[in-house]
């Protein structure tokens, strides 16, 4: 492909979907920062807050395997277009919610209209460019919700004073209307997609769940990469605010941090993957070294061992390697079933995210309970999810030494 063909693609194809995905990670991460209004406002428990931001997740995971199907039907334009306009209705209701269950109903309609974001994206991918490109593709696609993780962050912060977190929603559901109609301008590819019967496409969804490549990572993406997502999107700050005694601004300022280190990750992942690639360094290599990194600095978090800023930075930047399993596992299934690959996948994270968000604050509240003061119980909470993610990993080495004389995943 010419320079200029391969320009046209990346104005027509990738930045419309990295503007869906850029809107999706500033809606999951949004709350983090307007956790202290939300809760002195309606008089939220933890695990209240836990339960209210985690909609987004439970809605998210419950659309991924229909969305599956959809995608490889309809194709990546039409199916986020659609959804991306639930996304800007629920982010109105939420300016709107007045107590737990409106904002809780608000909340879950955002996780179904983003539910397509990164998904459509990959499948368009899948479409328009080549296998040995795919890698470093998720990590620029990566790079945009970085930057809405961002955000959401120190720039949210600054803002929240002057308009309140309803005028933040009201804003954010007119950005999502306007990236509804820059996704709807990608143009139509036929590879990839299946006129099938429902009964057809259910059993390519059964196809990618029997298989063992797929579960060898899915105790992986569930804990660790959905216990990220979770302590990203809502708990981080409460944490630095807890057990370090920080203001919300200096709280604001490491989750900014740490979603740049998370940004320089992904960015690291598209520039460098296809080099190292070239000289014998597997992106399973990567993925596995970006783990062992995050479970390294959980635990330094967890006992207070080091510089807390430097330790989240870290944090961050080992999250950026978690995505790297995505085109390797859809590489090991046929074209036609990437779409359902990747959101069986993605339904791993999502689970995880909804179970860690709701359960942390629900193991605080117990701990509490207990009679333990709320640094004490902020550690209990996020020990049992270090410790899980740990066990996930083990998992993930076993399986692997298990099928070592396969080759087919091609992850390691």
């Amino acid at each position: 492909m010419t320079p200029a063909g391969t320009m046209t693609l990346w104005r027509r194809v990738f930045l419309p979907f990295a503007a869906g995905y850029y809107f999706s990670y500033l809606l999951r991460t949004v709350n983090a920062v307007i956790a202290p209004e939300l809760t002195r406002e309606l008089g939220l428990s933890a695990a209240d807050l836990g339960l209210l931001t985690s909609t987004y997740f439970f809605t998210f995971a419950a659309f991924q395997v229909p969305l599956g199907m959809l995608l490889d039907r309809y194709g990546p334009r039409r199916v986020e277009a659609a959804l991306l306009l639930f996304a800007a209705a629920g982010c109105a209701l939420f300016a709107l919610g007045q107590n737990l269950a409106q904002l809780g109903a608000a909340r879950a309609l955002i996780g179904l209209g983003v539910s397509a974001c990164l998904m459509a994206s990959f499948k368009s991918f899948h479409q328009w460019f080549a296998a040995e490109r795919q890698p470093s593709l998720v990590g620029t696609i990566m790079v945009a919700g970085g930057l809405g993780a961002l955000t959401s962050s120190v720039p949210l912060e600054l803002v929240l004073p002057a308009v309140g977190w309803r005028g933040v929603f009201w804003a954010v559901a007119g950005l999502g209307v306007l990236v509804a109609a820059l996704v709807f301008t990608v143009p139509d590819h036929a590879a990839g997609i299946a006129s099938e019967t429902l009964g057809a496409a259910w059993r390519g969804v059964v196809q990618v769940f029997r298989s063992p490549v797929f579960w060898r990572y899915a105790p992986q993406n569930c804990i660790t990469v959905g216990g990220f997502m979770a302590v990203q999107g809502l708990w981080a700050v409460p944490w630095l605010m807890t057990t370090s005694g920080y203001t919300r601004a200096v709280a604001a300022q490491h989750l900014f941090l740490m979603s740049v280190a998370m940004l320089v990750g992904y960015l690291g992942i598209a520039i460098l993957t296809p080099a190292l690639s070239r000289r014998g360094v597997k992106p399973g290599l990567l993925f596995a070294a970006g783990v062992v990194l995050g479970l390294a600095c959980a635990a330094l978090i967890l006992f207070d061992f080091g510089p807390t800023q430097l330790l989240w930075v870290l944090y961050g930047f080992a999250a950026s390697s978690g995505n790297l399993a995505y085109p390797l596992l859809t590489a090991a299934f046929p074209a036609h079933l990437a779409g359902r690959v990747n959101t069986a996948y993605n339904l791993m994270a999502f689970v995880g995210a909804f179970s860690v968000q709701w359960g942390f604050g629900a193991v605080v509240d117990l701990a509490r309970a207990a009679g333990n003061d709320p640094t004490s119980s902020f550690r209990v909470a996020f020990a049992v999810l270090t410790t899980l993610q740990a066990a996930a990993f083990a998992w993930y080495g076993w399986a692997g030494r298990q099928r070592s004389a396969a080759s087919g995943d091609g992850i390691c």
